[in-house]
């Protein structure tokens, strides 16, 4: 994909980026050098390649699902300001 300095304008206007148009040139090439490194990586065939979570075989430790706190629901409703069916009662903000 070839890119123009009309290109890279347009895309800094777009992610709000102030790009000068003396570093115009400079962003150009970065660009241009990521998009072509794009193409390498497409070019490469991954047929028969299993997707992977990670780079590395990593297993995480499971623990088991337990509760460990107890229900203080109660508690901090008591502590609530306002409270209606279990729920905080809450000031309204938008209009």
């Amino acid at each position: 994909m070839a890119l123009t300095l009309d290109d890279v304008k347009r895309i800094a206007q777009l992610a709000r980026i102030e790009v000068a148009p003396d570093e115009a040139n400079e962003v150009l090439a970065r660009m241009t050098g990521i998009f072509k490194l794009i193409e390498e990586m497409q070019a490469v065939d991954t047929r028969g390649v299993e997707p992977m979570a990670h780079a590395q075989d990593v297993s995480l430790r499971l623990r088991d699902d337990t509760v460990t706190e107890t229900d203080q629901r109660e508690l901090f409703q008591s502590l609530a300001p306002q409270v209606e069916g279990g729920l905080y009662l809450v000031p309204k903000v938008l209009e």
